[in-house]
């Protein structure tokens, strides 16, 4: 059975002050590293490749630049693809959120919302879950330009797993504006 390859490519860096919690805020990437970065994605990638991306601005100008680069890549936004959503702690940054707010989101980490008005991470699995399934199921190789969570999300998916039991089985690794991780499915 033929591997099917996912590309998952996290934006740029965006132009905000480090620590500030920014999921769902439609932050603009520094222009100079996201064209550092389509350049390199540019030429690591196979030819006819679909693009699917975060309709997200951060994700959107490396998506369109990348295509710029390569006029082969057939683009595509994927509302699915967006960061979560951390309701009023967007904006926030990250140090002023109260342990005690995280330590109750940490508690129910599935279930339970971050903050007033945000997604739960259940909601997050799951339609980063129907991305993965129409991906799988299409068979083709394809290249996601998004962001950290849903890539994180990916990388459970990528291992079986449509919703962590806890919060300590929320993925940890590293992942580097820019930079380029790789899924494999079979089938």
């Amino acid at each position: 059975m033929r591997q099917a390859t996912l590309w998952l490519a996290r934006h740029a860096p965006v132009l905000a002050e480090s620590g500030l919690c920014y999921g769902a805020t439609d932050l603009r990437a520094d222009d100079i590293e996201t064209r550092a970065a389509a350049e390199a994605l540019a030429a690591r990638l196979p030819r006819g490749l679909t693009v699917l991306t975060s309709p997200l601005q951060r994700c959107e100008r490396l998506a369109l630049a990348l295509q710029g680069l390569r006029p082969d890549l057939v683009l595509q936004t994927d509302a699915r693809l967006r960061e979560m959503d951390f309701g009023s702690w967007e904006g926030r940054r990250w140090a002023d959120i109260p342990r005690a707010e995280f330590d109750r989101w940490l508690a129910g980490f599935a279930d339970t919302p971050p903050a007033a008005g945000a997604e739960t991470v259940r909601a997050l699995m799951e339609r980063v879950g129907a991305a993965w399934d129409d991906w799988r199921a299409s068979g083709a190789d394809a290249l996601w330009v998004t962001h950290a969570g849903v890539m994180r999300a990916a990388l459970l998916l990528s291992r079986g797993v449509r919703v962590p039991g806890s919060a300590a089985g929320w993925p940890a690794e590293a992942l580097p504006f820019g930079e380029l991780m790789v899924l494999r499915s079979a089938g």
